[in-house]
């Protein structure tokens, strides 16, 4: 048995729906469920057959829509020639299009035990929706635990939270998950984006109005990161280095970070960059750093008086004291705007209010639980929450970062690879959006574009330093202005 990883499909839709709005859509939908049904077990015998040589398989089938598309991807299956068996956890209701589905299956019915699932070369995971309201019980999980092949699951693997990408107990990883219409948060949130394996979203005639429809009742507007949510500013024949704004990166206690961040705002377009040094022996080592920063002697609040050095980022290599909370204090008193990262946040600590008039802010879990409280198991609703009660764009990293924005937008990021788990990274994004804002980029668009170019102009290798990072933003926002 053979299974070939291929690309995801892309473009995918912009738009991720949570399972509830895709409940109203599949409801406000004249397409009857039935319909709905055969086009999304087709898509899932289509992903079979693409993807693994004819074998036998298995088909888990639970008592509801789930496991109706289950029935008719079993019927797809063994009209193309493949050894097929079903085994069923529950009936499905009587008289529903799931119990209808059964009744079209002639052929064979096996016990739902662990050792049919080792037989098989192929399970399709059709046990459960992508709302489960509890784990899966002990019998299932043990025969999933079973199974002697790959695992192909129908919208979300068993047990997986649609909506925040948590596992209801054990949750057994597929290998490919097909889903329908539109992606969900749990798809791209952590530990789901691991747990569905390649993804495949299949178009099974939902209306484009009924899907539009769904988001109206939908808490915020949830998006997937990426090029179309937001676009890199365009370099203008007519443009010069005022015209593309002055970023001033305040550094004092560890002026390396401070440095990694003013080469981000550099590489991201900034017309102007100034290290403001906090004091003078970060004024000298900013100084043995690139020729092309402006280095600023302390104090540093008399830059503030400059209305031209409109965007700050405050933070990076600043420690989190009495110090940095008054200048982060006085950089919005001035009405300036600010990427609060790092010690700026760590000055906050416990006082969200005090973040107030900043434009983003850059935490990642540690630093957002000692701010707004830990984070929990749904990281989506937290940062939306956060940016709620801030009134300002909240980027909560991590190798799913969330971004969200006051007005209940939010955006997940996927394309983080691991070589980002490195010192200096966070003060490389926190550089990167600054240098974004200060070419008129709203602060949502640029939290967006700053993340998903960081995960872009990462190398997935070994060996992967900050400094690298900034080195491949050029090619990032090559590949962004092109998508």
């Amino acid at each position: 048995m053979r299974f070939t990883r291929r690309p995801t499909a892309l473009p995918w839709p912009i738009d991720l729906l949570s399972p509830a709005a895709m409940a109203r859509a599949d409801a406000a939908s004249a397409v009857p469920v039935e319909q709905l049904m055969e086009a999304a077990g087709e898509a899932v015998a289509r992903a079979a057959m693409a993807r693994f040589r004819p074998c036998r398989v298995l088909v888990l089938a639970g008592p509801g829509n789930n496991g109706g598309d289950g029935y008719v991807a079993a019927r797809r299956l063994e009209r193309a020639g493949w050894g097929i068996s079903v085994a069923t956890m529950a009936p499905p209701r009587p008289g529903g299009p799931t119990a209808r589905a059964a009744a079209r299956w002639r052929g064979p019915v096996v016990p739902f035990e662990p050792a049919e699932a080792a037989r098989a070369g192929l399970v399709i995971d059709a046990l459960l929706g992508a709302a489960p309201s509890r784990p899966l019980e002990d019998g299932a999980v043990a025969v999933l635990r079973a199974a002697g092949g790959p695992i192909l699951a129908v919208d979300v693997p068993s047990g997986l939270d649609g909506a925040t990408g948590q596992a209801l107990g054990e949750v057994a990883a597929a290998a490919v998950t097909v889903t329908f219409a539109r992606l969900k948060p749990g798809h791209l949130l952590l530990p789901g984006r691991l747990l569905c394996g390649e993804l495949v979203l299949a178009d099974i005639g939902l209306p484009e109005a009924a899907l539009a429809a769904a988001l109206v009742g939908q808490e915020g507007r949830s998006f997937r990161n990426a090029p179309g949510l937001w676009r890199p500013p365009a370099l203008n024949v007519e443009g010069h280095k005022y015209r593309r704004g002055h970023v001033v990166v305040a550094g004092g206690a560890m002026p390396g970070a401070a440095r990694l961040a003013a080469s981000a705002a550099r590489r991201a377009g900034a017309g102007l960059v100034t290290l403001a040094a906090a004091t003078a022996e970060a004024a000298a080592a900013f100084r043995a750093g690139e020729p092309g920063a402006i280095v600023a002697d302390p104090p540093v609040r008399p830059l503030l008086e400059d209305e031209r050095r409109g965007i700050w980022v405050i933070g990076p290599g600043l420690p989190p004291d009495e110090a940095t909370r008054e200048l982060l204090d006085a950089a919005i008193w001035a009405g300036r705007t600010i990427v609060a990262d790092a010690g700026a946040l760590g000055a906050c600590a416990g006082q969200p209010d005090a973040l107030r008039g900043a434009a983003v802010l850059t935490p990642h879990s540690g630093e957002f639980a000692r701010i707004f409280g830990e984070a929990g198991p749904d990281r989506l609703s937290a940062a939306r929450d956060a940016a709620w009660r801030t009134g300002v764009v909240v980027v909560l990293k991590g190798p799913d970062t969330v971004i969200a924005a006051p007005d209940g937008r939010a955006a997940i990021n996927h394309n983080a690879p691991p070589s980002l788990a490195t010192a200096g990274t966070g003060d490389v994004l926190a550089g990167t959006l600054g240098g974004l804002l200060a070419q008129s980029m709203p602060p949502f668009e640029a939290a967006c574009a700053a993340v998903w170019l960081q995960g872009a102009a990462a190398p997935d290798a070994p060996g992967v330093v900050a400094e690298d990072v900034v080195a491949g933003l050029p090619a990032a926002l090559r590949a962004a202005a092109g998508a």
